[in-house]
C-alpha cells in the first residue's frame, strides 16, 4: 500500500461515518445485552412458577437476539446493513404452541387372588446339578 492509498483511507468520509455508526451500535448492544439477560431472568422465574415459559417472553428474547446478531455482523464488518433503527425491526419466529398429549394410563394391576402358587426355592450340590429343596 502506497502513501496516497493511505492518505485516501484516512480521509474517507464513509470509513469514519462507519466508525460513528459502530460506537453507536456497541452502545446498544450493550444495553441489548442487558435487556436480554433481564428477559432470560424473567423468563425464568415465569417457567418456575408456572411450570411453562411465556410465549411473548419467548418472541421478545426471539426477535432481540436476531437484532443483536444483526448488530454484531454490523460491528465485525460481515454486514454493510445497519440494523434498527435504520432498518425494521426484526420479527421473531412463530410461536409453536407445545402439544401435551395426555399421559397413557398405567397398566391395570392383575387381579389379586389367593391362588398364586411358588416353586421351591433351587439349590445346587458339589457336583453342580440342581434339585428342588424339600423341607424334611
Amino acid at each position: 500500500m502506497d502513501n496516497d492509498q493511505l492518505k485516501s483511507n484516512l480521509l474517507s468520509a464513509e470509513h469514519w461515518m462507519r466508525f460513528v455508526y459502530m460506537i453507536l451500535f456497541a452502545v446498544i448492544l450493550y444495553v441489548a445485552g442487558i435487556v436480554m439477560g433481564i428477559v432470560v431472568l424473567i423468563q425464568f422465574v415465569f417457567a418456575l412458577i408456572t411450570g411453562s415459559d411465556n410465549s411473548n417472553l419467548r418472541q421478545l428474547g426471539d426477535s432481540l437476539s436476531q437484532y443483536i446478531y444483526a448488530a454484531l455482523r454490523f460491528l465485525t464488518y460481515n454486514s454493510d446493513d445497519k440494523p434498527f433503527p435504520f432498518a425494521d425491526w426484526p420479527e421473531p419466529a412463530p410461536v409453536e404452541e407445545e402439544m401435551v398429549e395426555p399421559a397413557e394410563p398405567a397398566p391395570a394391576a392383575a387381579p389379586a387372588t389367593g391362588d398364586i402358587t411358588e416353586e421351591p426355592p433351587v439349590s445346587t450340590t458339589d457336583t453342580g446339578s440342581t434339585e428342588p429343596k424339600t423341607d424334611k
